[in-house]
């Protein structure tokens, strides 16, 4: 798909950075539709899908925009939507670590990617390490941001108050996500971008409510919540930088800091800023990328 053909916010976008996106789909082992991306020049870099992507919008909304820039501007950036929301398909039977794992491996072949570097984003992170683990003659190199090797349902540090929000928010989820009235998103929002403008609340808003359905959401949750990699990380061979915001809201900096204590000769970086994810005003963000560029380039 040729996006600089429709005239949308994002044609116009990458058109004014020189660039041009192509979305095409490939197939998941069990038959799922997978939609997938690649924007950029330079060495072939892989992206983790994440909570509620969507190829398209996350051009049009000024959330990852600056972010997604930051790497096709050094990088043949490779990414996709994870079955279950975005392009790819919504309605799936199966939603695993497993079968993420596995289609991370139908894009990874189908993008033609044979040895290359991985970055894992927030939940990703975990599919990352999987891949990883499973695949080490593939992994050049391993980056991860914002993530977490065990779930909620699984960590047992997890208090009896976060027990008790985290089950009131997949209530919430259930009966509020797709309303027209965004007071539930809004909550969750703020969990995850703090210091947000209004702009981009309001974008994170709606790309939520387009990027999957309320059920699509709430398996998503419950799926990430019983995550636990643990017994991963030592296994990891590839050299590996690990990143998190130090004042990270919606994933602790602790989660980060277990990671990188984990991976045999990992590096830690803590990023400035509150915000799950690297906004454009934040100051962290171009340090991210700095640090992105000297790790790999």
């Amino acid at each position: 798909m040729d996006l600089d053909k429709n005239g949308s916010p994002a044609a116009r976008v990458l058109s004014a950075a020189n660039l041009k996106q192509d979305i095409r789909y490939c197939r998941a082992t069990d038959g799922v539709r997978l939609a997938y991306a690649t924007v950029g020049s330079g060495p072939g870099l892989l992206k983790s899908a994440h909570w509620l992507g969507h190829l398209e919008y996350d051009w049009d909304l000024p959330l990852y925009r600056d972010f997604l820039l930051g790497l096709a501007s050094s990088f043949t950036l490779v990414r996709y939507d994870a079955r279950g929301n975005g392009l790819s398909d919504w309605d799936v039977g199966e939603l695993s670590l497993d079968a993420w794992v596995k289609d991370m491996e139908s894009v990874a072949d189908a993008a033609g990617l044979d040895r290359f570097p991985l970055l894992g984003f927030s939940q990703g992170c975990a599919v990352s390490i999987a891949f990883a683990v499973r695949h080490p003659e593939r992994v050049s190199h391993l980056i991860l941001y914002g993530g977490f090797a065990v779930g909620a349902n699984k960590n047992p540090n997890l208090s009896a108050a976060d027990r008790e929000r985290f089950a009131a928010m997949k209530t919430l989820m259930k009966l509020g996500w797709g309303a027209d009235e965004p007071t539930f998103r809004q909550l969750f929002t703020s969990s995850m971008l703090p210091t947000a403008t209004k702009e981009q609340v309001d974008a994170f808003n709606e790309l939520q409510r387009l990027s999957a359905s309320a059920e699509s959401a709430v398996r998503y949750l419950e799926t990430v919540a019983n995550f636990d990699v643990r017994p991963l990380l030592k296994q990891i061979k590839a050299p590996t930088l690990v990143m998190h915001v130090r004042d990270d809201r919606r994933v602790p900096i602790s989660s980060g800091r277990d990671m990188a204590a984990e991976i045999p000769g990992a590096r830690f970086v803590s990023l400035p800023g509150q915000n799950h994810m690297l906004l454009s005003q934040d100051p962290g963000a171009p340090i991210f990328q700095e640090e992105v560029r000297n790790f790999l380039l």
